[in-house]
């Protein structure tokens, strides 16, 4: 062989070396994240679902990649959002969009597995079978705020000594949520001689409507349950409550940011942040079925003086101590 062509052909080899090597490579691994809300509201939590990744060793764009499906409060469009992304093969669900998201996510794959992100007992609404042994494909992260629901009674009527009748908003697209809230209210309503009047809204055009039944009750306060498609309205149902001058408690600090009087429930950034260190162990392969359902059990208290003030309510130096953030 010329010595010209024996160059030729080792060059050749050299170069199809690393272009095998590269062709070898596994692809890169695809989470689908499943929201009931809309991309606007979850800049928080999505920072804490990718630091939870990170956590586990995956960053996204560099070694797994994230498909994201929103429902923008449209619990309908769940069921093709999630088949959808079962269609395109993903590595792992992340249901980040409360129990609708996780229910969706359920019915539409046996066998990918799930990650869900819940307020509701999941051994109750069929997720799993066990917190401590799931089974199937599915496992997850679940918060405190159905749980906590007494307790934001117990805040209202703290801050307002005086209040005896209380509006309770619920979605009826969501009766998982809904009657769970309503369940873990009403004894803490009786115990603080409260009067709980439940009013639905599960579309835009029905919040004017709902704030109006509000003023025919003379509410002295109003909590909202723990649910997506509330979560997709916080700035106007913030709006509303300081328009008709109802004092407001719901789960999230963007609620009260957005001049809601009261925040109390599970802290967003240490709930997603498991989420995704779930979703990484996955990855790793780890099996959902041997994975036990985990709680989030960091709740913070937050506070508008501002809005307390507009209000007309004198916010006492016992709940401003205890409060994690006030906000002037």
């Amino acid at each position: 062989m010329r010595r010209r062509e024996c160059i030729t052909l080792l060059g050749g080899v050299a170069l199809a070396w690393p272009l095998a090597a590269h062709a070898q490579q596994p692809p890169m691994p695809v989470i689908g994240f499943l929201s009931s809300a809309s991309p606007d509201g979850y800049a928080i939590r999505l920072h804490a679902f990718r630091q939870g990744l990170k956590d586990t060793g995956y960053v996204e764009g560099q070694n797994v990649a994230i498909e994201y499906r929103w429902a923008e409060g449209q619990y309908d469009r769940l069921p093709a959002l999630a088949a959808e992304l079962v269609h395109r093969g993903v590595a792992v669900l992340a249901a980040g969009g409360g129990t609708p998201a996780a229910l969706a996510a359920k019915a539409a794959t046996a066998t990918i597995p799930i990650v869900f992100a819940v307020s509701v007992d999941p051994v109750k609404t069929g997720l799993v079978a066990s917190l401590n042994r799931p089974g199937g494909n599915l496992t997850g992260i679940t918060n405190l705020n159905v749980k906590v629901g007494p307790k934001r009674l117990e805040l209202l009527r703290e801050l307002i000594p005086t209040a005896t009748i209380i509006a309770l908003l619920v979605n009826p697209t969501s009766p998982s949520i809904a009657e769970g809230f309503l369940r873990a209210l009403q004894p803490a309503a009786r115990a603080l001689g409260l009067q709980l009047h439940v009013l639905n809204a599960s579309t835009d055009r029905d919040f004017d409507p709902v704030f109006a039944t509000m003023n025919q009750l003379r509410a002295d306060a109003l909590v909202i349950s723990p649910d997506t498609f509330f979560n997709t309205r916080i700035e106007r149902l913030a709006m509303l409550s300081l328009h008709h001058a109802v004092p407001a408690i719901y789960q999230y600090r963007p609620f009260v940011a957005a001049g809601g009087v009261i925040g109390y429930g599970s802290d967003e950034t240490e709930y997603y942040r498991l989420v995704g260190i779930y979703a990484g162990k996955v990855l790793e392969g780890e099996k959902p079925a041997d994975l036990p359902v985990v709680q989030s059990t960091k709740v913070e208290l937050i506070i508008n003086l501002k809005t307390a003030k507009a209000l007309g309510l004198t916010v006492p130096l016992s709940l401003l101590g205890r409060a994690d953030e006030v906000i002037e």
